[in-house]
């Protein structure tokens, strides 16, 4: 299994997994266009995606998604909750996942969780080829047990370090968006990520990629400070999402 980023941020997400003839996107942020030129990057073409899971309804992780539908005959997945919030009527294959219950795409088991988030039905996602495991959490607000037990023991971790708490505290946004993204239904600090990352089995873990980093909020030293510390690595050897680049193919 391998795995890669199109991108990582508040102006779009998407991040790809492959095993054998199997692809999954999860989250489509970008719009059919940029969609199909970021694929390209990774070698790929639209129509080799096998499937697209959406975590959320926010702009950001689903603002491509019913266009890019429409243009590729792509299959979508995503909560009823999800679904219901998009408030979209279109076209195409669309089948909604239960955020407690495994199934299987191709030659991948997904085990979607559910986790704290404004939005109306929210769910990350674990993945296995059967010999491995990804986990990746982004947009939640706090950390819970039921979020440890499941990225315990992960090959590999795309874990959210949306924020410094200093610099959003210190920063020019308004006290209202303050209030949201540090609050219990917001975002990830770099220092809750690595809190929840010390309360994990890491033995396993050979790949561990921050993502959804803030561009006003946060910077990749302080998200990779963060984490090497639990770690106990060199700072370099954590990955970082950007959002114009994502990042490169990595197998697990």
């Amino acid at each position: 299994m391998r795995f890669a980023s199109l991108g990582s941020g508040s102006r779009g997400n998407a991040l790809l997994l492959e095993a054998g003839k199997t692809r999954i996107l999860v989250d489509a942020g970008f719009g059919p266009r940029e969609m199909a030129r970021r694929l390209v990057r990774l070698g790929l073409l639209p129509e080799d995606i096998t499937a697209v899971l959406v975590t959320h309804e926010h702009s950001d992780h689903v603002g491509g998604a019913f266009s890019c539908v429409r243009r590729f005959g792509w299959r979508l997945m995503l909560t009823h909750g999800s679904l219901t919030a998009c408030g979209k009527d279109v076209e195409g294959t669309i089948s909604t996942i239960d955020s407690h219950t495994s199934f299987s795409v191709g030659e991948i088991v997904v085990q979607p969780f559910p986790v704290p988030h404004d939005a109306r039905e929210p769910v990350q996602f674990v993945f296995s080829d059967g010999d491995h495991r990804l986990g990746v959490l982004t947009d939640a607000g706090h950390v819970t047990a039921h979020m440890v037990a499941m990225l315990d023991g992960c090959d590999a971790l795309v874990l959210e370090c949306n924020h410094d708490s200093g610099m959003l505290a210190q920063g020019r946004y308004p006290a209202s968006l303050k209030k949201r993204i540090a609050g219990g239904w917001g975002h990830l600090a770099n220092d809750q990520s690595a809190g929840l990352l010390a309360r994990i089995d890491r033995s396993r873990l050979r790949h561990l990629v921050a993502a959804h980093l803030s561009e006003e909020n946060n910077r990749p030293q302080l998200a990779r400070a963060a984490l090497a510390g639990v770690m106990g690595c060199e700072e370099d050897w954590i990955g970082i999402a950007t959002q114009e680049d994502g990042f490169a193919w990595r197998e697990i």
